[in-house]
């Protein structure tokens, strides 16, 4: 149930209807049955001590609002307490107080310790597959890395590590972070994983791991089961994952890797062209997660509160990416 209750307060009352609209905000709250997602919400119980807190749904719109418009904890407080297009879509009237960070922050960290990010977002799709948006013709897996919230520590001197150690180490402030390379560069930081739906692009499964893992490990938890194909650069080349797609009736459109001793043959090479076209569409959630939500790099120290951000962050981009698509 909404804070708002069953009246608007008492001042927003007086205002013109056009006042503090927001159309596509609107379009959003229209689009999915919301009951449905709060249902979901229900094993998140509030405590015995303090003020009565916020409704879990409210403050999921509200962690959606903050991936849409790229804001931190204090900017979300502070466009909850002045935006009416803001405090519509959660459902705070006028006359409410608005969650503070701190609040904020607590939910998130509640949200992630239930388990209820990915929930969260089964409960988003299951409404969108519902409405014919999820085509299972195939799934498009793919990794990006995101920098960490933290600076590490400068490599240590040569004569400073010890036998076989590495010298490069991980920042204090961010133990969860790891090193990988980029190119020829080194990055410390993490790496969000992705299986989208080849039809819409809507992002299916989410993953979030240090740099440090290499983008094979969680392959498998990226491919659903219903799809008839999947698609993946040579990362995710592995004779073990061909067996298992064909035992799972699942076409392999994985590009083919080589190695030292056999080089990828014409025939591979051509299908690695052609499969790279298709499989490329998944950059278009890299680049709304990074450009436009402000996931470039984490916004928080712990691998635990920047996966949940991430997953919030698809939800996020679905629900976007919905408005756009016939049904």
């Amino acid at each position: 149930m909404s804070v708002r209750g069953s009246q608007a307060g008492m001042a927003e009352a007086f205002l013109h209807p056009s006042i503090g609209r927001n159309v596509r905000l609107e379009s959003i709250a229209k689009r999915i049955d919301w009951q449905a997602v709060e249902r979901t919400l229900a094993k998140l119980r509030p405590g015995k001590l303090g003020a009565p807190p916020y409704p879990a749904l409210l403050m999921t719109k509200a962690l959606l609002l903050q991936q849409w418009y790229g804001l931190s904890d204090p900017g979300l407080e502070e466009a909850l307490l002045d935006r009416m297009s803001f405090r519509r879509f959660v459902g705070l009237a006028g006359d409410e107080p608005a969650p503070d960070h701190a609040t904020l922050w607590r939910f998130r960290q509640a949200l992630s310790k239930a388990g209820l990010d990915h929930a969260v977002l089964e409960a988003v799709n299951s409404q969108l597959d519902a409405q014919g948006l999820i085509v299972r013709q195939g799934t498009l897996i793919d990794a990006s890395l995101i920098a960490a919230q933290s600076r590490p520590p400068a490599p240590a001197a040569k004569e400073e590590v010890e036998p076989g150690a590495s010298r490069l180490v991980g920042s204090p402030r961010e133990p969860d972070a790891g090193w990988t390379r980029r190119g020829s560069r080194r990055f410390f930081g993490y790496k969000v994983h992705i299986g989208a739906d080849r039809g819409h692009i809507l992002v299916r499964r989410v993953e979030f791991t240090p740099a440090s893992v290499n983008d094979t490990v969680v392959a498998d938890e990226l491919v659903i089961g219903d799809e008839g194909e999947v698609w993946g650069d040579k990362a995710y080349d592995s004779h073990a994952r061909r067996a298992r797609l064909a035992q799972a009736g699942i076409k392999n459109r994985i590009c083919r890797r080589g190695n030292k001793h056999h080089r990828p043959s014409i025939w591979s090479q051509r299908r690695n062209r052609a499969i790279a076209r298709v499989r490329g569409r998944v950059e278009t959630v890299f680049a709304v997660l990074k450009r436009h939500y402000g996931h470039h790099r984490a916004r928080y120290l712990t691998l635990q509160r920047n996966r949940t951000d991430l997953i919030m962050a698809c939800v996020a981009f679905n629900l976007r990416r919905a408005l756009a698509l016939p049904t």
